[in-house]
């Protein structure tokens, strides 16, 4: 089986056609809640029912791809975040483990998904089965989404 990278790779990979520089830092939008912010990265609870407490931290500075691209002052900043909103899931939710996946396959811009992993997990033990979202997948209860989006931020300070 093979497959090719997408016809723009090219303007993704330089930032020319990066959906993720091209959107806004807003407090809600199609995907989620912002539960994080500082001056480079946002933190954005998910509304698509893949996984409750299923966030993006997203680096929101220049445009890079990968982690290494980051000056060190940067790469502090951005783990920082990361590992500050990873542990407010982690005490929100209570999960028996906690995943930290930056890939960029689909979206090459610097972002980590973490991913709460329960009992009841969809692949106990295994990699979690996360595919590209469109917006149009089922989504976590509204009401739901608020009051957690709610008590996070409230233990993100």
């Amino acid at each position: 089986m093979t497959s090719e990278w997408p016809g723009n790779w090219a303007d993704r990979i330089s930032g020319e056609a990066c959906e993720m520089c091209q959107s806004k830092r807003l407090d809600e939008d199609t995907y989620g809640i912002r539960i994080f912010e500082t001056a480079d990265v946002d933190a954005v609870l998910q509304r698509a029912d893949i996984q409750r407490g299923y966030t993006l931290v997203i680096w929101r500075g220049r445009h890079v791809v990968e982690p290494f691209e980051l000056s060190e002052s940067e790469a502090q900043a951005y783990w920082k975040a990361t590992l500050t909103v990873a542990k407010a899931l982690a005490t929100f939710y209570r999960p028996l483990k906690m995943n930290y996946e930056t890939l960029g396959n689909t979206v090459p811009h610097l972002h980590t998904h973490l991913l709460p992993r329960f009992v009841e997990d969809p692949a106990p033990g295994r990699p979690f089965p996360l595919l590209p979202q469109s917006g149009d997948e089922s989504q976590i209860d509204p009401a739901q989404l608020a009051s957690d989006a709610a008590a996070l931020r409230t233990l993100l300070g």
